[in-house]
């Protein structure tokens, strides 16, 4: 499972990573708790008290209330009478229309890429590919890995014109980041993520639209296809059969 880091250190990553430190309190505090979420440093079924947070943060109620709200509409968090916040279980329902959603959107992104004359515009993913091909064999980098893995998916939005998508995917894809934060570990899924990209790149340069979506499903469907043996290993972090027909947490 992941390691405990202090927001304060993870807010410097974010901004190592691009997260500008002029940014508004409340998107700093929502990009921190959501990797806390996301890595499941913040599992499910955890419990937020917004007066720690705001200590922690060093942050007033009101921009502390933005990134909860925001990670509400992620679906990362849910708040009850009184205030109560608690990291949300995931919804393997949900978990099936956001792969849905995104394997659409990506393979039309890499279909246009494979189309455009000019590949010049994949050399930060192909140079992504060679970082990630270096730390597979380091467990203790997964959650660099990681960072790289969002990064050449970015990459290819970029390439195409399409970044606003980006925001647009990533935003609704917040129960299968976290499923992949569960999955990434698994013995050679570092290897198959790599393989994978490095197949998605090959099918793109050699202009084959068929193969370069073929390429990007097969690589975004690992994880989910292995969604019962997660949910088996993991039932804590599942909401119940029940509680996902009455709308609520178990």
């Amino acid at each position: 499972m992941p390691t405990s880091q202090s927001p304060v250190t993870l807010l410097k990553l974010r901004a190592s990573a691009g997260e500008s430190p002029n940014a508004p309190a409340s998107s700093q505090v929502y990009e921190t708790l959501r990797a806390r979420i996301v890595s499941l440093e913040l599992p499910p079924g955890e419990r937020l008290s917004r007066a720690e947070l705001s200590d922690q943060f060093g942050v007033s109620a009101s921009p502390l209330r933005e990134a909860i709200q925001r990670l509400e509409r992620d679906g990362l968090v849910a708040t009850f009478r009184q205030s109560r916040t608690v990291v949300t279980h995931m919804d393997p329902d949900l978990l099936q229309q956001e792969h849905f959603l995104r394997t659409g959107i990506e393979c039309e992104v890499v279909n246009a890429l494979a189309g455009m004359a000019d590949k010049s515009v994949l050399k930060k993913a192909s140079a992504i590919i060679r970082m990630q091909r270096v730390l597979v064999e380091d467990p203790d980098q997964i959650d660099l890995f990681r960072k790289l893995d969002e990064d050449f998916h970015y990459e290819l939005f970029a390439a195409a014109g399409y970044l606003p998508l980006h925001l647009f995917v990533t935003e609704r894809s917040s129960q299968m980041a976290r499923l992949r934060s569960i999955d990434l570990p698994s013995e050679g899924k570092l290897a198959s993520v790599v393989e994978g990209h490095e197949a998605v790149i090959e099918a793109i340069c050699s202009s084959d639209c068929h193969a370069a979506t073929d390429a990007i499903r097969a690589h975004l469907s690992g994880t989910i296809a292995r969604l019962p043996q997660i949910m088996a290993r993991y039932p804590k972090y599942f909401a119940s059969e029940a509680s996902r027909k009455l709308g609520k947490e178990a």
